[in-house]
């Protein structure tokens, strides 16, 4: 069964957006447990904090089932969280935003053939505990011809870091010819990968804000 990586990231943001990551992986996680029975198995790979505890810069999460693909297409794009900071009282933005980027496994086309790439492992590195540095379980997919290269260490096993690393690779070919097409055609605005501020595809506010029990700005209430 094909797994989705889903990347969630606050960008160049500040703490508000920091909030917002950890606030999307939350209700994320909240929409999946509250559909039973709707095959899509989750995991929480790896968060990488931000400056205040519990704000988050980065998550990577797994989607495995037979409507993870449609499901992680649901939450691609750019979210927007509505609230005042409470980090800076008194100032006046109130729009936060978040990228969702998914890396499939199934992405080809014609400048990318997985029978181009070359696999090179590594012992893993960084939090893990007991994990870390006992088998090569980090991998480094190189594409032959061109020496473009992506790397992936979150998973524990090295089948699976093989797959996320190959789904990297096969999207950043995707995003160079969705770029150039892109380019040839400014009318076909067709980048997922950009943070497109004016288009997100969901808005969340202060409603959703008192459902979860979180008042931001206080730090409390992490994942």
């Amino acid at each position: 069964m094909d797994t989705i990586w889903l990347s969630i990231s606050a960008g160049s943001g500040p703490e508000e957006c920091a909030r917002a990551a950890a606030l999307t992986v939350r209700v994320l996680l909240r929409d999946l447990q509250s559909r039973p029975g709707n095959g899509i198995a989750v995991r929480l790979i790896e968060t990488a904090p931000s400056r205040i505890p519990g704000n988050i810069r980065s998550a990577l999460l797994a989607l495995a089932g037979e409507d993870a693909a449609a499901y992680a297409a649901s939450w691609t794009g750019v979210i927007q969280w509505i609230w005042k900071s409470a980090y800076r009282p008194g100032h006046r933005r109130k729009n936060w935003f978040v990228s969702v980027t998914p890396y499939r496994e199934s992405l080809s086309g014609p400048a990318f053939s997985p029978a181009d790439v070359r696999f090179e492992t590594a012992r893993s590195s960084g939090p893990g505990g007991q994990h870390v540095n006992k088998t090569e379980t980090a991998v480094r997919a190189v594409h032959i011809p061109t020496g473009k290269s992506a790397a992936a260490r979150e998973e524990r096993s090295q089948m699976l870091n093989k797959r996320l690393a190959l789904a990297r690779l096969a999207s950043a070919f995707a995003k160079e010819q969705a770029e150039a097409e892109k380019r040839s055609c400014s009318a076909r605005r067709h980048n997922h990968w950009e943070l497109e501020r004016g288009n997100p595809i969901r808005v969340y506010d202060g409603e959703t804000l008192r459902l979860l029990g979180e008042y931001v700005g206080t730090g409390s209430g992490g994942l």
